[in-house]
């Protein structure tokens, strides 16, 4: 039971929560002005896990073909047998569920807004197959964290301005993050006809658009600063995420290091950003 429980985990990529919490978590205490109420940051919680676990199930599934043809890949849950279709079929399906339940203990208008990120992940696996862009299809999937934070605890859209900013942000870092993680697969991907930024200019042009994305996402940080904070105890957070990004770019070539260990700090570096603009003006 225990080695089944490690390979769903392994399938869902558990330690990607690392990028997205952190973005929710900050959407939700910006729209509170502080710790929300305990249900509904539990709520919160349980709503993140179901559509992370739904989004990367949806992922391995609607890839399973080009996993298997991809050296790098090949030994993931799914093209390797490890997992059966219908075990991942489950998992997405169980994720679906309870991130459904939970948008509906929250609110109806988070209910009514639920079936636009599941839509949002179903699409963008595709994306790979027709356009060059779809690093943006990921980008755009978790922008939509500090939103889901901030509509969950306001059940509205009124004053959308701040956590807009951390979507914004959002979108252009994980793009541009994405673009660089995809510079693994390079060479497979331009012969197997897979669309990236990298397959199509190569990795020099692929990284210089990256870190343009990455200038937009610490300019998106800057407006949230003027914008709502204007705190002196918030300005060493910004000053790190701006360094941390810069890093990401001078670690490019360690791709381990740049996608994973650098970016999961990045994700906290900004909700201590968040925090200290809320709790010390």
């Amino acid at each position: 039971m225990m080695e089944r429980l490690k390979t769903y985990g392994r399938f869902v990529k558990v330690e990607h929560t690392l990028f997205s919490l952190p973005l929710i978590l900050s959407g939700a205490f910006l729209a509170a002005g502080g710790v929300p109420e305990s249900r509904v940051l539990i709520l919160i919680l349980i709503a993140a896990f179901g559509a992370r676990t739904s989004a990367l199930g949806l992922n391995r599934i609607i890839d399973k073909e080009i996993d298997r043809r991809n050296p790098r890949t090949r030994e993931r849950e799914l093209p390797s047998g490890k997992m059966s279709l219908i075990e991942a079929s489950a998992i997405v399906g169980g994720g679906i569920l309870i991130y459904l339940i939970a948008a509906y203990l929250i609110c109806d208008f988070v209910l009514y807004l639920s079936p636009i990120p599941l839509i949002v992940f179903t699409v963008y696996p595709y994306m790979k197959r027709f356009t060059s862009l779809c690093h943006f299809g990921v980008g755009l999937g978790l922008s939509l964290s500090p939103l889901g934070g901030w509509f969950a605890v306001r059940c509205s859209a009124s004053g959308i301005i701040p956590p807009l900013f951390l979507s914004l942000f959002t979108f252009f870092w994980v793009s541009g993050f994405d673009i660089i993680y995809a510079t693994l697969d390079e060479e497979f991907d331009r012969q197997s006809e897979v669309f990236s930024l990298t397959s199509r200019y190569g990795r020099k042009r692929a990284i210089i658009i990256s870190a343009v994305l990455h200038l937009l996402s610490f300019l998106a940080l800057i407006g949230l600063y003027f914008y709502s904070f204007r705190s002196i105890y918030a300005l060493p957070f910004l000053i790190i995420s701006g360094l941390l990004l810069f890093w990401e770019h001078k670690k490019s070539a360690d791709v381990d290091f740049a996608f994973f260990k650098i970016n999961a700090v990045l994700g906290f570096v900004v909700f201590l950003f968040v925090l200290s603009g809320i709790y010390l003006p």
